[in-house]
């Protein structure tokens, strides 16, 4: 039945991808079973990626690129889009335009920011969420949201990356206190990336008599053609801010919490300073 579904579900994108795999390998004169054993996958997970009974991951296109692609990059180009495919229809626009950024500047209030999340982290919150999603689902949706980090690492052009965090969301645990913990120290790896700054809000920060970041989460860009947006997101609802205007009253509160967050050498002592503390 889950098969059944997949091929339901499957895009244009996964079936143009398994049609172009099936055309390729018989047209190399390999049966399933060969291609499998060429890739690492059996002959059924060959048949079910043909069939969109379960398309390919993004870890079976890599391995389709080296056997079929010929130099084409045909399957390095569609791992980009089957994993837009993964993302909530709230969330798949931006996906793209964040994966291409220049520069990419969040505040978050609540939860540790997807693109820094650790696999532990991620399952737990996206499978304790309301609806419940099945697990296969949520399985999906955590590699999606671990493959956003290869933004850290690109280099064509280097992105330059900014975390606001609220204290509270390095306080809150969501699955136990080790998965916090085990986020927490990865929080703290990243901000040593040369590319990356993170700065934390302090939780006393309200009661200075001024915080700015009181509406909520936001996200700046800078895309890959220099052009200036920001990202709202809450409630399975989401909007991308493009007007000049409001893009610059965003910017300016942005601006304004980056002055009241606490320095980043003093935002990492905090990071390390709540991973090591014992909780029960």
């Amino acid at each position: 039945m889950a098969r059944a579904a997949n091929k339901l579900a499957a895009s244009g994108t996964a079936y143009m991808i398994a049609a172009f795999a099936k055309a390729r390998r018989e047209q190399l004169g390999l049966t399933q079973e060969e291609l499998g054993l060429l890739i690492g996958y059996t002959a059924s997970a060959i048949s079910a990626m043909e069939t969109c009974a379960q398309p390919a991951s993004d870890k079976m296109l890599m391995e389709l690129e080296r056997v079929l692609g010929d130099g084409m990059g045909i399957f390095e180009l569609a791992r980009k889009f089957i994993l837009m495919d993964k993302y909530p229809s709230q969330f798949a626009d931006f996906a793209l335009m964040e994966a291409e950024a220049v520069t990419l500047s969040s505040y978050e209030t609540y939860v540790v920011a997807g693109l820094f999340q650790t696999a532990d982290y991620a399952r737990a919150l996206i499978g304790g969420s309301y609806p419940k999603l099945p697990d296969e689902q949520v399985e999906q949706l955590v590699d999606a949201r671990l493959a956003r980090r290869s933004l850290f690492d690109r280099t064509e052009p280097t992105a330059m990356i900014e975390l606001i965090l609220d204290e509270s969301a390095l306080r809150r645990p969501f699955g136990s206190w080790e998965i916090l913990r085990g986020q927490l120290e990865s929080l703290a790896e990243d901000s040593e990336r040369d590319n990356v700054s993170v700065q934390v809000v302090s939780m006393e920060r309200g009661a200075r008599g001024a915080h700015a970041g009181e509406r909520g989460n936001m996200v700046l860009v800078e895309t890959a053609e220099h052009h200036h947006v920001v990202y709202l997101e809450g409630q399975d609802e989401s909007v991308l801010v493009s007007d000049p205007a409001k893009v610059a009253r965003l910017a300016h509160r942005y601006a304004k919490i980056r002055t009241q967050a606490l320095s980043p050498d003093d935002s990492a002592s905090l990071i390390r300073k709540l991973a090591g503390e014992q909780r029960t």
